[in-house]
């Protein structure tokens, strides 16, 4: 990405010491190196999110082949799309179809106590 050489980080090196001075220089080099770190992170973390949306892109075509072909004359590596597409779209669905349940059901309180919804370790004498 940047081609600096050792003359480069040198003349870097002596500007900042000259700017920040000996006492802030290694605080700075420091915050520096966390902000570059983040930015990786960040970089991974989208890389990441881009392969993942790409694989759903190939799934969803594969997806679109299978609905124009029959299901029964499939090869084995769209049938195996086919099965990780509809996992993903259970994974996805569930957390929605939990809240979903929630705003639809009534939710009543009257009879509960504070340790209704917390269940209690029993012991297990088996061992002793």
């Amino acid at each position: 990405m940047f081609e600096l050489g050792f003359w480069e980080l040198l003349l870097i090196a002596i500007i900042g010491l000259l700017v920040l001075g000996p006492e802030r220089l290694p605080g700075a080099l420091r915050s520096l190196q966390r902000m570059i770190s983040n930015v990786r992170g960040y970089a991974g973390k989208m890389q990441a999110e881009l392969n993942h949306e790409l694989r759903i892109k190939e799934l969803h075509e594969h997806l679109q082949k299978a609905e124009q072909l029959d299901a029964d004359k499939l090869s084995p590596e769209l049938q195996r799309s086919m099965a990780e597409l509809r996992q993903a779209a259970a994974q996805v669905q569930r957390p929605y179809a939990a809240t979903d349940a929630s705003k639809t059901e009534p939710v009543d309180n009257t009879n509960k106590t504070s340790t209704d919804s917390v269940s209690k370790p029993t012991k297990d004498n088996s061992h002793e």
